[in-house]
């Protein structure tokens, strides 16, 4: 992530296990129409997040500490998410399905706290290139779960990476994998053993950054991303958001590993896969990932 009306069907508020998450929802939203001047139709929009909300994944209707602290900094803060609120919902819809679940975030910035309080009591953690900006966040939110990672690509090597994949067996979807694959650049290296350990439901994208030649850029977490979402043993999809796909290294990237048969919504500059499992795929042998 860059550093950078109240719900009208009252039978949804009569019943608590929509309240915590819908107002969490409705301050975003209210943060961001207000700073941004942006049209009433994200009320509206709000009002359709309240009407489709499943309780499944929201517990019993009792707030936890991260929903309760996420209401107080989202309504008393000035600064609002990096997404917009449209984008924010089709991850929002996902967690509605999903959550409690493990939630793998690349980033960590003004929507952290937004994120871990719409996966109540699930796994959410965050990965952070900047350590010094790890230490500002986790200040003022300690109950955020991130880690100080170093990438070990730059944004001006994208087109030689994509040259090194196709020429390099490590990388290859049949035998790709990310703990200790030295020889595969894109293979994200050196992070805490939870990053590995851990089988993700969803992963976001929306960092490091990628917007000056010497920047990390996100070609290794979209690869890392592709690859593990292939090594799923679980049930069912994962399901990975990629933000910025206005930019030409992320839509690449994003068509040479997340593939576009697996894109099933894309909004403003959000593009959400849903990933099956390299045993669910009719093909998956090859040198190619799509």
């Amino acid at each position: 992530m860059k550093r950078e009306d109240t719900v009208r069907n009252g039978h949804f508020l009569a019943d608590r296990r929509w309240f915590f998450p819908i107002v969490i929802a409705g301050l975003i939203a209210g943060a961001i129409v207000t700073s941004s001047f942006i049209k009433a139709a994200d009320y509206s929009l709000l009002c359709s997040v309240a009407n489709t909300m499943s309780p499944q994944g929201f517990g019993n209707g009792s707030a936890t500490p991260i929903q309760l602290q996420a209401i107080i900094h989202y309504a008393t803060s000035r600064i609002t998410p990096q997404q917009n609120f449209r984008e924010i919902s089709v991850t929002f819809d996902v967690l509605k399905k999903r959550s409690p679940c493990n939630f793998l975030v690349f980033g960590l910035g003004y929507d952290s706290m937004m994120w871990t309080s719409l996966n109540p009591n699930g796994n959410t953690i965050f990965l952070e290139e900047d350590p010094k900006w790890v230490q500002t966040v986790l200040k003022d939110a300690p109950v955020l779960h991130a880690h100080p990672v170093k990438y070990r690509t730059q944004l001006k090597e994208a087109d030689a990476l994509l040259s090194h994949y196709r020429s390099e067996p490590s990388c290859f979807p049949s035998k790709a994998y990310l703990r200790g694959n030295d020889k595969c650049k894109l293979a994200l290296t050196g992070f805490p053993d939870e990053f590995y350990d851990t089988e993700w439901d969803l992963i976001m994208i929306d960092a490091p950054r990628g917007y000056f030649p010497e920047a990390p850029g996100r070609m290794a977490a979209i690869f890392s991303a592709a690859v593990m979402a292939r090594n799923r043993k679980g049930s069912g999809v994962t399901h990975v958001f990629l933000h910025d796909v206005d930019r030409r290294v992320e839509k690449v990237f994003a068509e040479e590993f997340l593939c576009r048969k697996y894109l099933v919504k894309s909004v403003g500059r959000l593009w959400h896969f849903e990933i099956p499992s390299a045993a669910n795929m009719s093909s998956h042998g090859g040198a190619q990932f799509c």
